[in-house]
């Protein structure tokens, strides 16, 4: 098991290769947490957008010259692979990532054309790339860095727990993302070693807590295999390592929804201006959901653990986020079948500052108004609800018959 002297080495082992990434205080977020205070270390803002070259690094700088020269091969959804590919090619050192096919094109890119990695795409997600990689690294005899279930990761990882007792000494408790559990294993380690009152609580997603299925069981356990926009913690089975050190370390692990982590990347995005990709904002999405309620009153650091996101993604999400929020709506608005009714309608709704952001006028193939009729369809900008509430009275008010696409 990993001890504090293991991390206190790899602190010194990585350092001047990995800049300590800074830890902000929030008033935003600790109002709306109800918390005395709330920091968010930023380790989405590491060379390669996540805490995950930590551990790669220290890997690499314990390998002797001949497993160097062998290269060195990983299974990972991109941030252990982007980590490990960009510190490899500065050391000389060959590497193989074998990523799952559904991985999102920014990490895939940057792995294979910016660092330099030879990129394999194989399976469906995490655990069949794992086999994959496997495979490989035993016909083609390369040194396997694994990426959450290897002690030298670990301990780097674990760096960043040395890191927030420097820059938040009066710190109560300390909320990490859970994947295989490598990093909360780390982070936990150095904080319970140096001040046990610190209390450490896990967040992984619904579709696939294998941590806390494992607890739950009192043994590694594999779930089953499940969807989620946190593909940087989507691990079926955790380590057996990280396994027992959350056992001994870690105080509690919750469980966060999709449509919580998207309204926190978003929540990010606008209120700190922060890009966080979906495992990199359990850890938010489980304060702002009071899924964690000793965290008011207490002094609580958020790790935001990556922000390798896909742009797709972040689009669909701002999107979903407008409807949900109403600053974006749709409304069907029934009008009569004469010329100048299309304009009578958009001047009604520029003089109640709504912005059109698409219209399709609807004749011959709407079952929902008459003959002489026309249903137009409208995407609207808006204010939020009370101001859609204002829309749909101002438009009814004219005598047409409006109603909210849902």
């Amino acid at each position: 098991m990993v001890n504090l002297q293991d991390i206190l080495a790899a602190r010194e082992r990585i350092r001047g290769a990995i800049r300590p990434s800074p830890c902000p205080a929030s008033d935003y977020f600790k109002e709306r947490t109800g918390c005395a205070a709330l920091w968010f270390k930023m380790e989405n803002l590491q060379r390669t957008g996540a805490f995950k070259e930590r551990g790669a690094l220290n890997k690499l700088l314990t390998l002797s010259a001949e497993e160097k020269a062998r290269g060195v091969i990983a299974a990972s959804a991109g941030n252990h692979a982007q980590g490990l590919a960009y510190h490899a090619l500065r050391l000389g050192v060959k590497a193989t990532i074998v990523m799952p096919e559904r991985t999102p094109l920014i990490k895939v890119a940057r792995t294979r054309d910016e660092y330099k990695a030879h990129v394999v795409l194989k399976g469906t997600n995490f655990d069949e790339a794992y086999a994959e990689a496997v495979r490989l690294q035993k016909e083609r005899d390369l040194v396997f860095v694994h990426p959450f279930n290897d002690p030298q990761v670990i301990a780097g990882q674990g760096t960043i727990g040395l890191e927030l007792l420097e820059q938040t000494p009066f710190v109560d408790m300390v909320v990490v993302p859970i994947g295989g559990g490598g990093l909360i294993s780390g982070i936990a380690c150095a904080l319970k070693e140096t001040n046990p009152r610190i209390q450490v609580v896990g967040v992984q997603t619904e579709a696939l807590a294998s941590m806390k299925a494992s607890l739950d069981a009192g043994s590694v356990v594999e779930v089953a295999p499940g969807s989620t926009i946190a593909e940087g913690i989507a691990v079926r089975r955790p380590g057996e390592l990280t396994y027992a050190m959350v056992r001994k370390y870690v105080d509690q692990v919750v469980t966060v929804d999709e449509e919580e982590i998207a309204n926190a990347i978003l929540m990010m995005l606008e209120q700190e201006k922060s890009v966080v990709e979906g495992a990199g904002a359990v850890g938010v999405a489980a304060l702002l959901n009071n899924h964690v309620p000793q965290a008011a009153g207490k002094g609580v650091v958020v790790l935001l653990g990556g922000g390798n996101i896909d742009m797709n993604v972040i689009s669909r999400i701002i999107e979903r986020g407008l409807v949900k929020a109403g600053r974006l709506v749709r409304l069907e608005v029934r009008l009569p079948d004469r010329p100048g009714m299309l304009a009578r309608l958009t001047t009604q709704i520029a003089e109640q500052r709504a912005n059109i952001v698409e219209i399709h006028h609807n004749r011959a193939f709407s079952k929902k108004a008459g003959l002489g009729e026309v249903m137009v369809e409208v995407t609207l900008e808006t204010t939020g609800r009370p101001h859609i509430q204002e829309l749909m009275e101002g438009l009814g008010g004219q005598g047409w018959q409006v109603s909210e696409e849902t």
